[in-house]
């Protein structure tokens, strides 16, 4: 039963139910848009992914030093998926945005040439999942959401 007592492990799990469910609030603050699918969904703000590695990373540096190699792998893991989250995976989400622009448009033109408007709701096609990657100030904030939570849980636990 060591599962049940590794802190860094439940620190990261905390962190990533915490940057999902906050997700909401914050969205409906600043859009007044009550959307609770994003607690289930990628992107958005918090990183839930910056969230769940810093915690980790912190975890391990609480646990076992900040000068220990443990601490040293958990935390080059935390910059490549913070990086990857700005990088690879936004950029994924930019071209997604391009090809339902495209999409749009030629499904559009194939309206306009053939009235393609009358064709049964399992024919039209979904859309490409734009929202993957984070901005930058959501992987910040995902970040400091996960080092604050395993602090804040290493002090009461």
């Amino acid at each position: 039963m060591d599962l049940l007592h590794n802190f860094p492990l439940w620190a990261s799990i905390t962190a990533i139910f915490f940057a999902q469910i906050v997700k909401v609030p914050i969205q409906f603050i600043a859009s007044r848009d009550f959307v609770p699918g994003l607690a289930f969904s990628t992107g958005g703000m918090p990183s839930s992914h910056s969230a769940a590695v810093t915690a980790l990373a912190t975890g391990v540096g609480l646990e076992h030093g900040f000068d220990s190699s443990v601490f040293a792998v958990a935390c080059v893991f935390t910059i490549i998926v913070m990086f990857d989250s700005t990088g690879v995976r936004r950029q994924t989400g930019e071209q997604a945005i391009m090809l339902n622009i495209l999409l749009k448009d030629f499904q559009r033109f194939v309206d306009e040439a053939k009235e393609w408007g009358n064709k049964e709701e399992f024919q039209k096609r979904k859309e490409l999942k734009e929202l993957l990657g984070h901005q930058p100030i959501e992987v910040f904030f995902g970040g400091l959401t996960g080092i604050l939570l395993s602090i804040l849980l290493h002090t009461l636990i």
